[in-house]
């Protein structure tokens, strides 16, 4: 199976969900991406100049 791209649409949310202490895990599942994704957009390697989202999406799993 492929994973998905990482796209700035994600970053915003990515952002705001380790903020809130969510695991990589349980983000890059909900976007069906690598947890080297997630650590790629944490770490500035990708869309540094991205800000974090003002609020999760709905559907985003809880805690």
């Amino acid at each position: 199976m492929q994973d998905r791209k990482l796209t700035p649409e994600m970053v915003p949310v990515i952002k705001l969900a380790r903020q809130r202490k969510y695991n990589y895990a349980r983000i890059a599942s909900y976007f069906q991406i690598n947890q080297g994704r997630i650590a790629d957009v944490m770490m500035g390697r990708r869309f540094s100049e991205v800000s974090a989202a003002s609020e999760l999406p709905p559907d985003f799993p809880t805690a």
